[in-house]
């Protein structure tokens, strides 16, 4: 009401956030960033009136009801022979030497089995102290896949696509893409050790889908690349609140790109990780009865126990999707030596992870999925190996949706190939996203005038493993 016109159309364009910003030095604007604890982008929109932005990475509901949360994969890395650890063939002891069905000598195993649990289920010595929990254990028994080559095995197992060539979003991707996830100060998805090679970063990338679906990497050190921050809290946070101030003036303008949210929010999760990452990675702080039940030691022997319990600590802190790997395990040759070494690194582990998921009430709503690309030969390769094999081989599931003590599925007298309850890897993402709550027809992303999904045209759900 008073003033020149040009007085009072200067003031009215100027918003709340610049009045809470320029009043009182900016303890106004201060004062609200401390109340609501959002980002520099979220503040400014609250102070200008405006509702907040559901980010692309914020929690979405599941197609149907969820019976899993989250998931922590184990992933061996080269294939584990079967009918040395999970799959004792009886018929296959007592014809070792002779010639099996498709050429080449039968080849028992030379490591003792026993049965274990209520369920009497079979597990080799190579791993005692998995036994004691094979009644929760759901095993599926009759997978195949598509290629006996490691790259293309491997990209198919997290990807759907065999093609080293043809890249595809991963499996932990389309879970952030359909899920969303439960922290937004974290990565929704993280990948331990991934292997460097059989694919490399494809193996945990988003692809055609938007770069804030892909994988964190870490080392089992706790060592993520480009985390450490390089200027102080306060002047990285005025640099974000820069960008994120001419990011809005862009985003105004017509025909802007939407990759410009995806950067901003980019830049918005990584600091804020590096407050909360070190300290979630930093195992040294968990107690020394918890670091022994893992085996916890230094050096090469203890990385997979290191990653168990980083892969605990992450998804207690509300990470999504756990990847943790142990390569070595391509045995063409020195097969026995090679199996005692890589079995007595991940055993222990890996029955802690399910001690200390159960105990803290996390086993409930998270899946553990451990398993390889395929599986071995029942015949003999040179003096001391198996050669790959793609027509039938386990993984094993357990926690969150699935039958306990169960087995799904079944290989031939010898291990060779399966003959009931056939899954093929389609099969087993379309599983995995349903225990997720998530239909995978339903979902899809359109790229290329196409609309694609992990499943791409196949993929049957097993609900004969649904708890």
């Amino acid at each position: 009401m008073f003033g020149s016109p040009l007085a009072r159309a200067s003031a009215a364009v100027v918003s709340r956030r610049q009045a809470l910003k320029a009043g009182s030095a900016g303890f106004g604007y201060l004062a609200l960033a401390g109340m609501l604890g959002q980002s520099a982008s979220e503040v400014a929109r609250a102070a200008a009136g405006e509702a907040p932005a559901a980010g692309p990475l914020a929690p979405k509901r599941p197609h149907f009801a969820a019976k899993a949360k989250r998931i922590i994969f184990l992933f061996m890395q080269g294939a584990i022979s079967q009918m040395d650890t999970w799959e004792y063939k009886q018929q296959l002891q007592a014809d070792d030497g002779k010639v099996g069905p498709g050429g080449g000598n039968l080849t028992g195993s030379k490591f003792k089995f026993g049965q274990h649990g209520d369920t009497g289920t079979w597990v080799s010595e190579l791993y005692p102290h998995v036994a004691r929990h094979v009644d929760e254990l759901c095993f599926i028994r009759g997978l195949y896949t598509d290629t006996p080559a490691h790259p293309e095995a491997v990209m198919q197992l997290h990807t759907g696509a065999a093609l080293v060539s043809l890249t595809r979003p991963s499996m932990g991707a389309w879970l952030m893409y359909g899920l969303g996830t439960e922290n937004q100060d974290l990565p929704g998805y993280i990948t331990i050790n991934p292997p460097p090679n059989f694919g490399g970063t494809a193996n945990y990338g988003s692809a055609f889908l938007p770069a804030h679906f892909q994988g964190t990497k870490i080392s089992d050190a706790g060592y993520m690349p480009n985390l450490k921050a390089h200027a102080a809290a306060s002047l990285q946070r005025k640099q974000l609140e820069l960008v994120q101030a001419m990011n809005r003036d862009l985003a105004a303008t017509p025909g802007a790109p939407d990759q410009l949210d995806g950067i901003i929010q980019s830049y918005e999760l990584a600091f804020k990780m590096q407050g909360q990452v070190p300290e979630i990675l930093d195992i040294s702080r968990e107690p020394r009865h918890v670091l022994d039940a893992y085996a916890v030691k230094p050096g090469p022997g203890g990385s997979f126990a290191r990653q168990c319990l980083m892969a605990r600590r992450l998804c207690e802190a509300g990470v999504r999707f756990v990847e943790i790997c142990q390569p070595g395990w391509d045995h063409h040759n020195n097969l026995h030596k090679g199996l005692i070494g890589n079995c007595a690194a991940t055993d222990q582990p890996t029955a802690a992870l399910l001690d200390d998921l159960r105990r803290r009430g996390l086993l409930e709503d998270t899946l553990v999925l451990f398993g390889s690309e395929f599986g071995r030969m029942p015949t003999a390769q040179g003096p001391d190996g198996r050669d790959h094999n793609i027509t039938g081989y386990p993984m094993w599931l357990a926690g969150a949706g699935v039958k306990p003590g169960f087995s799904h599925g079944e290989t031939d007298e010898y291990g060779l190939k399966a003959i009931e309850g056939r899954m093929h890897v389609n099969d087993l993402h379309a599983t995995l996203l349903a225990l997720m709550g998530l239909d995978h027809e339903q979902l899809t992303y359109r790229y290329a005038g196409r609309d694609f999904r992990l499943t791409d045209v196949a993929g049957n759900v097993a609900w004969e493993i649904f708890a």
